[in-house]
């Protein structure tokens, strides 16, 4: 199922039908993203240490924030919630030559759209960053440029450089897409290292922190070429007949544009939220740095459970609805919530219990202080509460977009962003800068509440009875490891003690100890988890057990 290597003319699999291995490919894929985000968290270690929250640091930030804005938007959003039902459907009704065309027209499509929108915004970006960085101190409106700070001259420098990354993400994924609909989940999970591994190989040789962003902004453009090439060579190893084509907006492909416009809103509204909290905090300096630190651990959940449960969804639902299966829809999205939330409360079980010990553990070093750990502490705890909801978010998407619907989820989206721009005003004016991020997390509870509405009275989904109980319980284990972990900090000083003098290459005794406090935090869940009734261990081992005859094995009864 996850080899990627198979030879090219190798029939292409059909989409998995009821039982398909959902949870399998989703922890397939959660673990090696979870290797991605160790490698993110060594590459985050080095460039706070290197450009700490001065104006190199501030500037880098920004500019990471647009091609990150896109890559979740495209890569986990609107274009592959719009092709991936689409291709699956024709790869598993028409076949592979079929489904190729259709990919090749799409390809065709996108990247022209993207190098265009990716000129004009390298065109325009000194005004489009007044807009967005006017905290940063640009000169005049008409001319923004013109006396303007050398923070806000770098940030438009550095993010037109890195622009470029919009159409390498998006060929990207539109090949992973590819991959993801044949039953292949490794280069799906791994590609995203390579931005991780250029960036850390670009910045470690630099010291100076200008010069730092500088190979850190260049070292994206590499690796966003890389990425787009490994993934087309995954595709064309999985039998994928995919080549450049001269551009055509054939009736399907302005189909897919339609569907893909309301979508855009739909699958980024948690990320249009953070661009808006990142206009907010412009105002504040250091603030970029903090709240890309804070994004850092709530990130990691959320792609490692949302995004992957979301990924292994999509497919099977698609299937699911063409074939007019409802019972198995039904026990997808069960077997998801449920699956999903019994890791994602935990994680934010652990950032609201021990936002400060995380921060200051991990990234206080060098040029980023430990005030700048606490303050990115008080910005993680909001978006620990959030994180629930930011999940759930990729979790529920995939009901409506499987069904080709994306213009409910716009309209909710919509909605997100609306509460999200007057909650967040009145609250950073009130409260400071926390507000920022507790806005985040409140409009992203409201957009989970009108999805769940929606899919309750049209009866497409209503988790059933046990899958009201297993989220009760997975709730009371994570309530308890959260007192635990706060139980914990209360004695951090006594836990470091013993370890000042060690040192494991650049870990000392706080990075030893919150690493140590981590584990037993992981170690003690299962536990909780199995007293509590939210998962038995036979239900554990079967969701991921292989059965013979079978490309994967069928999904336990998690709900």
């Amino acid at each position: 199922m996850t080899d990627t290597t198979r030879a090219a003319d190798t029939p292409a699999p059909t989409p998995p039908k009821r039982g398909g291995g959902m949870l399998r490919s989703s922890a397939i894929f959660a673990g090696l993203t979870l290797i991605s985000r160790f490698l993110g968290l060594a590459r985050d270690l080095v460039i706070t240490a290197k450009l700490g929250t001065n104006f190199a640091g501030d500037a880098y930030f920004t500019a990471q924030t647009f091609p990150n804005l896109f890559r979740r938007m495209f890569a986990e959003g609107a274009f592959a919630a719009a092709f991936v039902p689409e291709y699956s459907k024709r790869l598993a009704g028409q076949g592979a030559a079929e489904a190729d065309r259709y990919a090749a027209d799409a390809l065709a499509t996108m990247a022209a759209f993207t190098v265009a929108l990716t000129i004009v915004c390298q065109l325009a970006m000194p005004w489009i960053m007044y807009v967005y960085s006017f905290g940063f101190g640009p000169g005049s409106a008409l001319a923004p440029m013109d006396g303007a700070t050398a923070k806000f001259k770098l940030a438009v420098l550095l993010t037109t450089v890195t622009m470029p990354y919009l159409p390498c993400v998006v060929i990207a994924s539109l090949f992973a897409g590819v991959l993801t609909s044949r039953g292949r989940f490794v280069i799906y999970g791994l590609y995203p290292a390579l931005l991780n591994i250029v960036t850390l190989a670009a910045v470690i040789p630099e010291h100076d922190p200008v010069r730092a962003a500088w190979a850190a902004s260049w070292g994206t453009i590499v690796a966003g070429v890389s990425q787009a090439a490994l993934c087309w060579w995954g595709a064309h190893r999985s039998g994928a007949k995919i080549r450049p084509t001269a551009l055509k907006l054939t009736p399907e492909i302005r189909m897919l544009a339609r569907r893909m416009a309301p979508g855009v809103l739909a699958s980024g509204a948690t990320q249009i939220n953070l661009f808006i909290s990142a206009i907010l905090a412009s105002q504040v300096s250091g603030m970029r740095v903090w709240l890309a630190m804070a994004e850092r651990f709530y990130q990691l959940p959320l792609t490692l459970v949302g995004v992957a449960i979301g990924v292994a969804l999509l497919p099977r639902l698609s299937t699911a609805v063409q074939g007019e299966d409802h019972g198995d829809a039904q026990a997808a999205m069960d077997q998801a919530v449920v699956f999903g939330l019994a890791l994602s409360l935990p994680a934010a079980a652990a950032l609201v219990g021990m936002p400060g010990y995380l921060t200051d553990g991990f990234f206080a070093r060098g040029n980023f202080t430990h005030a700048d750990a606490a303050n990115s502490a008080q910005l993680l705890f909001h978006y620990g509460w959030g994180l629930p909801a930011f999940v759930l978010i990729k979790i529920l998407q995939p009901a409506f977009f499987a069904r080709g619907d994306t213009r409910r989820p716009m309209v909710y989206a919509m909605v997100s962003v609306a509460v999200n721009i007057g909650l967040g005003v009145a609250l950073f004016y009130t409260i400071g800068f926390p507000g920022i991020a507790a806005a985040t997390a409140a409009a992203s509870w409201i957009t989970v509440l009108q999805m769940w509405l929606r899919l309750r009275v049209t009866h497409i989904w209503r988790p059933s009875a046990r899958a009201w109980g297993k989220v009760v319980r997975v709730s009371l284990a994570s309530v308890a490891l959260g007192g635990a972990l706060a139980t914990v900090v209360h004695f951090r000083p006594m836990l470091e003690a013993p370890l000042t003098a060690v040192r494991l290459g650049p870990l000392g005794a706080k990075e030893i100890t919150v690493l140590l406090v981590c584990v037993a935090g992981a170690a003690l869940y299962p536990a909780l988890l199995f007293a509590f009734g939210g998962v038995t261990p036979a239900e554990a081992r079967a969701a991921f057990r292989r059965r013979g005859g079978e490309t994967a094995a069928p999904v336990a009864d998690l709900s």
